[in-house]
């Protein structure tokens, strides 16, 4: 098939590794972090005459620049991270990226860079035409994956910021504009005991058997959550047990166990709220002594835009000339609009390609959603000003 600019510039994007190590010891190194890919986006920006620079530290840069528009109507920063999730168990080779039935497939080819594909494309487009309306701000930033850390780096690295700001994080909606989502925490648990040997296990405190009876009160919390009343069209607050360890040999009483819990929050919850829930049911069940919270940290916060703020008008506004469905809706999975959003800069999620394609051992976009998206920032750039159909490679 004839391949537009977008997936060109995506193709590229995909063949450079941009892996998150997410907390691992046991991947390739030559993989992992976000450095090489944003200098690359900083390279391509500078081919434009957009002055970029990276933020952040050692292979975990993010990259920020800025387009000026003469007259602008207002400043969008434009957000789209630069990590992926690991590649363990991949049907396909993840950086040689393959184009077949009008999918590119792909680590990232989905989560998330066709959207900087399509952000890229888009300002190529119109600074070449001289066509830009609003003052743009390009962000890919890293560690979206786990705790956003190049958000901070990028709010910490940002200028003033000014009252009609607003933000467009680029992930996979299926061009559906999300304004509200759950935000995330995690938290650690550790258990503390008394090893012994294990033909005597009295003479011991078993700290996985402690932490076996915070797990089942973990677990009953996570029911009275799914209970409660849906207040904000976001479906309940749920708590997953998603990792545990302990012991170090069969015949050892453990002396220590620790176990992770993902906690999704609507936008009334907080790290203090849901610590002291943990708390409360950790001493509820017995086992306050023996187990504590080692760490709690809000990873996402969660995103509640109203249907009236400039980013979600604005971008309607260029879907409707698209075309497109322009009601707004929910996403399941938290974004970086969230703690953008925290920090005063109110935003929407929209990208191409499906949330179920994300992550997972096949990744593919499909191509038509990819220069959809191009368009639409080409619009949302212009004011919707300028016609132009996509450029071609």
């Amino acid at each position: 098939m004839s391949r537009g600019r977008a997936a060109e510039v995506l193709a590229e994007l995909i063949a450079i590794p941009s892996v998150n190590p997410m907390g691992r010891s046991d991947i390739d190194a030559r993989i992992l972090g976000e450095t090489r890919y944003a200098e690359r986006v900083r390279d391509r920006l500078a081919r434009m005459s957009i002055d970029a620079a990276l933020v952040g530290q050692g292979d975990r840069k993010s990259v920020i620049g800025t387009a000026s528009a003469r007259d602008a109507i207002d400043t969008v920063l434009v957000a789209s991270h630069l990590d992926t999730v690991p590649v363990d168990g991949m049907v396909i080779d993840p950086f040689d990226p393959v184009v077949k039935n009008g999918r590119m497939y792909g680590r990232g080819s989905c989560d998330t860079k066709a959207g900087m594909a399509a952000l890229l494309v888009a300002l190529e487009h119109v600074l070449a035409r001289g066509t830009l309306r609003r003052n743009v701000i390009v962000v890919g930033e890293a560690d979206e994956e786990m705790a956003s850390v190049g958000v901070r780096d990028v709010l910490s690295a940002l200028p003033a910021r000014g009252a009609d700001w607003w933000v467009l994080a680029t992930e996979p909606t299926d061009l559906k504009l999300v304004t509200r989502h759950k935000g995330r925490i995690t938290l650690e648990l550790v258990a503390e005991g008394r090893a012994c040997h294990a033909s005597e296990p009295d003479a011991g405190k078993n700290a996985v058997v402690a932490m076996a009876h915070a797990t089942i009160a973990l677990a009953s919390l996570h029911d009275r959550l799914r209970a409660a009343p849906d207040r904000f069209g976001l479906g309940p607050s749920t708590l997953s047990v998603s990792m545990v360890s302990g012991g170090k040999a069969s015949n050892i009483v453990p002396d220590r166990a620790q176990l992770i819990v993902d906690r999704r929050i609507l936008p009334n919850e907080s790290i203090a709220s849901v610590r002291a829930d943990v708390e409360e049911l950790l001493h509820a069940a017995g086992v306050g002594d023996a187990v504590r919270i080692a760490g709690c940290s809000l990873d996402k916060d969660a995103l509640e835009t109203r249907d009236d703020q400039p980013a979600v008008v604005h971008c309607r506004a260029a879907l409707a000339r698209s075309a497109l469905d322009t009601a707004t809706t929910t996403a399941p999975f938290a974004t970086d609009a969230g703690p953008f959003s925290t920090a005063g800069l109110p935003g929407v999620v929209l990208g191409p390609g499906s949330i179920l394609q994300a992550h997972t051992v096949d990744e593919h976009v499909d191509l038509a959603q990819l220069d959809t998206m191009t368009q639409v920032l080409i619009d949302l750039l212009t004011g919707g000003e300028a016609p132009g159909g996509l450029p071609r490679a």
